[in-house]
């Protein structure tokens, strides 16, 4: 069976790149359909048109590499990404931008020396970044496999007809033509799709000669920008590919999996090699499960591209040393959503999607974004999840950190006794990290801990309600992973046919305000339950909380 083809993967990932400008999903695609329409227009070859084409689809792909410097000066990182468009990098405005973003989220003071720093040597301070961003993008282009005419081209990602632009100050024909026509047709897309035609040819001429190259300016005015609203852009956009019927083979896809993952962890500078990482736990537990090589391989593709959805959340979030708000929360929690939608616009990595938009739920519900449960979440899904929270448990984060192997490893098996996660996918993933694993007696005719616990509230003579009422016999019970035919499946979460589980009854799908495992805490809004609950109870006696940071009801 032939596999994705590799023009669907790369708009894949564009769609990440969008997400991180600020821009709504296929921002890049749509300039790089206008790309090629002016490329027809000037009469450029099919090796520039092509070049154009790749070279418009990722031109920002180097941007999340900077991301921590970029929110360390001006805050919200993807919020001053996204308000640049709207100014040319040059004179008052790009001053007066500058000074709205710098030192966003800081207290007068704070803010005002920041600003004061930053003035003193901004173009120095600017150079550095882009500088970044632009050998970045030339090095994952490179990975991407994308040429020697995209990497070379992107270097003047920054540049300026004019010769104002960064890092060289390269101007006029100095800049292939290629990168000219993406400067204008990226832009140009916002303002065509905010405020129609007029407004985008408006804006090309109010900065042709500065940042614009006045032949692509005047091609621009007479190119045929009708339907770029209304087509189906995906679809549109992949056939102007230069090798738009080009397929992968199973190598190719794991290496161009592998370049996207690490695309991903440049967002932080603690999560670089996280997914890799993962990868690997999650690849090596599967193998020790017995799994088949095509779910090993499954579940291994699913780890290396799990964050992607990261790009569209702030770095100002993922770097905060203190409690979330809710709102915060809640664009945190939107993060395995985004993955999962934009991979499963690629045929062939719909099984992908769905594992990796699972990493963060959890048998009792209390996950998210779905607050999926039970047998809603299949046996590589269980492997990625407790994958990722080890891996995340050893490694530094802002608010603490990193935990030793051991420490990770209890808390791991905490979280299976809670029936956050599945007790079998914890034992197999601390099996692959190197712990001593703790063997559990089979029940007899492959009964799960579940049934047997029930027959043994039978047998002592308690009632269908008592049984009921039972926690130990109502929560949900731990994979049983074997390589037969599976007894059930999700309609949300197809289920590998190497594998077999016995669960409970999923909970409603629901998101949850219980505190995840390895993670901060929200922070309660005033007059909530949750802020009632933590005053100290009448008795006098402060809520007591254990070691892993569950809060606990006051001792006896």
């Amino acid at each position: 069976m032939s596999g994705p083809r590799r023009a669907e993967v790369l708009a894949a990932l564009s769609l990440a790149i969008d997400i991180g400008l600020g821009q709504p999903m296929e921002h890049m695609l749509r300039s790089a359909l206008i790309a090629t329409r002016l490329a027809d227009r000037l009469g450029l070859d099919d090796t520039q048109r092509g070049t154009a084409f790749y070279a418009n689809l990722v031109a920002w792909i180097g941007c999340h590499a900077d991301s921590h410097e970029l929110s360390r000066l001006f805050g919200d990182d993807i919020a001053f990404r996204a308000d640049s468009y709207q100014v040319n990098w040059q004179g008052l405005p790009f001053l007066r931008l500058l000074a709205t973003h710098v030192g966003q989220g800081e207290g007068p003071l704070d803010r005002g020396l920041k600003a004061a720093a930053f003035f003193v040597n901004a173009k120095g301070r600017l150079s550095d970044l882009i500088h970044s961003h632009c050998a970045s993008a030339s090095r994952l282009a490179d990975r991407l496999g994308l040429g020697d005419p995209v990497r070379d081209a992107l270097v003047f990602t920054f540049e300026r007809y004019d010769g104002s632009g960064l890092p060289s100050g390269r101007a006029g024909d100095d800049i292939p033509i290629e990168m000219r026509v993406v400067h204008l047709a990226e832009v140009a897309e916002v303002f065509l799709r905010q405020d129609g035609t007029d407004a985008a040819v408006s804006m090309a001429k109010a900065r042709s000669g500065s940042h614009f190259d006045p032949t692509v300016v005047e091609a621009f005015e007479s190119t045929d920008l009708q339907g770029l609203l209304d087509d189906d852009v995906w679809t549109a956009a992949l056939r102007q590919a230069p090798d738009s019927d080009r397929t992968l083979n199973e190598q190719e896809l794991d290496d161009l999996l592998i370049a996207i993952g690490d695309f991903a962890d440049l967002k932080c500078p603690f999560t670089i090699g996280h997914s890799r990482g993962v990868a690997e736990l999650a690849a090596e537990a599967a193998r020790g499960c017995g799994l088949s090589e095509s779910d090993i391989r499954l579940v291994r593709r699913a780890a290396l591209v799990h964050d992607l959805g990261r790009m569209g959340v702030p770095n100002t979030l993922w770097e905060k040393p203190g409690p979330l708000s809710e709102a915060e929360w809640e664009r945190v929690r939107l993060h395995p959503y985004l993955t999962g939608r934009i991979l499963r616009r690629v045929p062939g990595l719909e099984q992908v999607a769905t594992i990796a938009a699972a990493h963060h739920e959890r048998l009792d519900g209390s996950g998210y974004p779905l607050g999926a449960a039970g047998a809603a979440l299949a046996p590589l899904s269980r492997l990625l999840g407790a994958a990722d929270t080890y891996h995340a448990l050893t490694e530094v984060r802002p608010h603490r950190g990193p935990h030793s192997p051991d420490k990770a490893a209890e808390i791991l098996r905490c979280q299976a006794r809670e029936s956050r996660l599945d007790a079998q996918a914890v034992e197999a993933v601390l099996r692959a990290a190197g712990h001593p694993v703790r063997q559990r007696r089979a029940f007899p005719a492959g009964l799960t801990g579940r049934e047997v616990e029930v027959l043994r509230l039978v047998a002592a003579g308690r009632s269908n309600r008592d049984i009921a009422c039972c926690p130990s016999a109502r929560r949900p019970s731990a994979t049983t992973w074997s390589t037969s035919t599976p007894r059930s499946a999700s309609p949300t979460a197809p289920v590998p046919a190497s594998s077999r589980w016995n669960t409970a009854s999923p909970a409603p799908s629901r998101p949850s305000s219980r505190r995840r495992w390895g993670e901060r805490p929200m922070r309660p809004a005033p007059g909530t339950g949750e802020a009632r609950s933590r005053r100290k109870p009448a008795g006098g006696a402060a809520p007591r909380r254990s070691s892993f940071g569950y809060r606990k009801e006051p001792s006896p």
